[in-house]
């Protein structure tokens, strides 16, 4: 594995991956008179310039001072200090929080400090050189991440850190990589490395795996017999322990929580706690351990805002058969009417810090009665370290339960669809008129602003389901790509433009891709784009056995691209909450673990195929659809079928009609005219926007 190719500044203190944080800003000048305006063909002649032959400009856009920040050379050094005190060879630092969360709050971002790196998904992995006698401490740094991120890692880290790619050809994974490291400094020093990580931030799951990998490896050959290697919990972590040395530590974010009426829920908290407890009290299972927060919030009806774009709450839970439910919370965020519906629901309030104190308290009273605890597979180490009973460990019973939606859950996501839909088609009919009738200049930012402004229109609106993605050109191939305030591209109307984003509202969850052009699309981006919507056609209008799981119709989506040899290197399809985590368990389609997981009935999931063009530009079509019987059966089984619940039009300009068959065709003309008939009457006739809604939803026509 070579290491990041990657050039110092003159004075070699700047971080190409930290100048590309959030806070940073540049100027916008050069961004915008970079883009050659020409005629582009769209509705009619259009004048090559602007309406006025003199640009306005700010005089002080033309000389900002460049922003620097020391590299993340300093960084390591001062972990590689607090890991010499600790008896560390080498440190784990992964992105999730202590409940395991895919997103998580800025006081939790350790990983994107230690490395710069901004995305969702990954794990730093930092060793310390045991024979070095140096006053700085050396090692080695890497991060590893998976295909949506490539991009953005190579772009974000600097010269310190190498890249492990997962799931590609030839590379090691993450544990390999790790096991690997601390043999090897095992040997070169003769000493016992040891593998530390803070136990609240992995699964058991992890831990049993390096258990297990550790003692294959080091049983490999003679030569490793020699080294020792132990896996080990840091319960002091040693990022928190450096941060304040170099930026001012995140403050805890604690949100008032409130209650989710049943109207949108569905179902009480009364009923749902005991169907979670039949589900799960059998045999000798007499406790369950909660730590996942959104599974705590569907399960209590409550809502909260400690995550951005997430509307949960910190927070842990215990149920048990006979003491009732213990809710471990900070009792500042709950409002008199709140504590007042959880004495009700026979739930008590703790303090949050008391969680680990508690179960093990409980669990020695379980040890001494033979009772057992069910602990979910998506909990933490330190759950276990804290568990003084056996126990049986379990898919979770509440994520299974949550998956499938109600009556009213769904109802909900196809009106929160409406909304957002009707939202989307303001946005993209302004977008057009801005950059093609006005030929003004607008970027990813202010087009984002703009959507955001269309969606606080609609009832019940609660903030977005995650950052969105407005990528033109070849920003779009960054799989999720966040454009930064001050220093993002400006839209380009003769190239592609990729808005992937979603809302919150109460309710449901919302989550559509859109890829459009404004101007006239080469042969090559008509073709891919034609291949992906042929994959998202496919895979909508499956009809599949009960007990399918969602890596086995993965290539359904992915045909029409391997026939030409393309792909594309995320998920097809992820689970979607009901006012809740845009990405929820336990399902998906796809390769990922998850993917494996039997679709069901009632399951709200995406539909994203996509293509990525390095440098160029990126396609990706995502509607989301739910799970519901077809009535068809077969030897005894169930066929199901995907009803697509997302409102927006495709771009017919970026459409090879000739590409399609006549049923995707009529399915196009099917779901555009579904699209026109349940929201046209929102806009004015007279309006732009219902023009241009009526030219997006007009029928298709192949040519003969």
């Amino acid at each position: 594995m070579s290491r990041v190719s990657r050039g110092q500044c003159a004075n070699c203190t700047c971080s190409p991956g930290l100048l590309s944080r959030s806070n940073r800003r540049s100027s916008l000048f050069a961004q915008k008179i970079n883009i050659k305006r020409t005629n582009s063909g769209v509705g009619g002649s259009r004048s090559g310039s602007r309406k006025a032959s003199v640009f306005t400009i700010d005089a002080s856009l033309l000389c900002v001072p460049e922003t620097k920040e020391i590299n993340t050379s300093k960084r390591l050094e001062a972990l590689r200090l607090q890991m010499a005190e600790y008896n560390l060879g080498v440190y784990i630092i992964p992105s999730e929080d202590q409940h395991q969360s895919e997103y998580v709050s800025a006081i939790d971002q350790r990983r994107s400090f230690i490395s710069g790196f901004l995305g969702s998904a990954g794990i730093a992995i930092v060793t310390r050189d045991l024979t070095c006698m140096n006053d700085v401490p050396e090692g080695l740094a890497a991060l590893s991440t998976d295909g949506r991120y490539f991009n953005q890692a190579n772009n974000e880290l600097d010269f310190n850190w190498l890249l492990l790619k997962q799931r590609s050809t030839n590379q090691p994974t993450w544990e390999e990589w790790t096991v690997n490291q601390a043999i090897q400094l095992s040997l070169d020093s003769g000493s016992k490395v040891n593998i530390g990580v803070d136990p609240k931030l992995i699964s058991p799951g992890v831990f049993q795996h390096f258990s297990t990998l550790i003692a294959s490896s080091l049983s490999k050959n003679e030569a490793n017999k020699k080294a020792e290697v132990e896996f080990v919990a840091i319960n002091d972590n040693l990022v928190d322990k450096i941060w304040e040395t170099f930026e001012t530590v995140p403050s805890v974010k604690r949100e008032k929580v409130f209650k989710l009426d049943e109207k949108f829920s569905g179902e009480s908290t009364a009923d749902k706690i005991e169907r979670v407890k039949k589900f799960a009290f059998k045999n000798y299972i007499d406790g369950l351990v909660v730590t996942a927060l959104d599974e705590i919030a569907w399960l209590l009806n409550l809502r909260g805002q400690d995550i951005e774009y997430n509307p949960v709450f910190f927070s842990h839970l215990i149920i048990t058969k006979e003491n009732g439910t213990k809710l471990f919370i900070n009792r500042d965020g709950l409002d008199s009417d709140v504590l007042e519906y959880l004495k009700a629901n026979n739930i008590s309030v703790e303090p949050y810090e008391s969680f680990y104190s508690s179960l093990f308290s409980i669990s020695k009273d379980f040890n001494l009665t033979n009772k057992q605890f069910l602990i979910p597979s998506n909990t933490n180490w330190e759950v276990l370290r804290n568990l003084k009973c056996s126990y049986t460990e379990v898919l979770s019973p509440i994520e299974e339960l949550k998956s499938i939606k109600n009556a009213v859950e769904i109802n909900g996501a196809k009106s929160a669809h409406l909304k957002d839909g009707r939202a989307l088609i303001k946005f993209f009919a302004w977008l057009e008129q801005q950059l093609v009738d006005n030929q003004e200049l607008i970027d990813e930012c202010a087009a984002d602003d703009k959507l955001t402004e269309f969606r606080k229109e609609e009832e019940n609106f609660k903030g977005l389901s995650f950052a969105t993605i407005s990528a033109t050109e070849a920003n779009g191939a960054i799989v999720h790509y966040s454009p930064t305030r001050g220093a993002c591209s400006t839209i380009n109307p003769n190239k592609m433009y990729l808005n992937d984003s979603g809302s919150q509202f109460l309710e449901g969850t919302t989550d559509t891709t859109r890829t459009v052009h404004f101007g006239q699309p080469t042969y090559a981006e008509s073709k891919n784009y034609t291949l992906v919507l042929k994959g998202n056609i496919a895979l909508s209008t499956l009809k599949f056995p009960e007990a399918t799981s969602g890596n086995l119709i993965d290539s359904i989506a992915r045909q029409y691209l391997w026939k030409f040899g393309l792909d594309y290197g995320h998920g097809t399809s992820h689970g979607v909450g009901s006012f809740l985590n845009v990405h929820e368990g336990p399902i998906g389609i796809g390769p990922r673990p998850n993917a494996a997981n039997h679709l069901k009935v009632g399951q709200i999931l995406s539909n994203e195929p996509g293509y990525y063009e390095e440098g160029e530009y990126g396609i990706r079509i995502e509607n989301v659809m739910v799970i519901k019987d077809s009535g068809l059966i077969y030897g005894g089984k169930h066929f199901f079928e995907f009803e697509t619940i997302t409102r927006v039009p495709l771009c017919k300009r970026l459409i090879n009609v000739d590409m399609l068959d006549e049923e995707e065709i009529a399915w196009i003309n099917g779901y555009h005219n579904t699209i026109w008939r349940e929201l046209n009457e929102s806009f004015d006739p007279k309006s732009y926007v219902y023009r241009w809604f009526r030219r997006e939803t007009s029928p298709l026509v192949k040519k003969r």
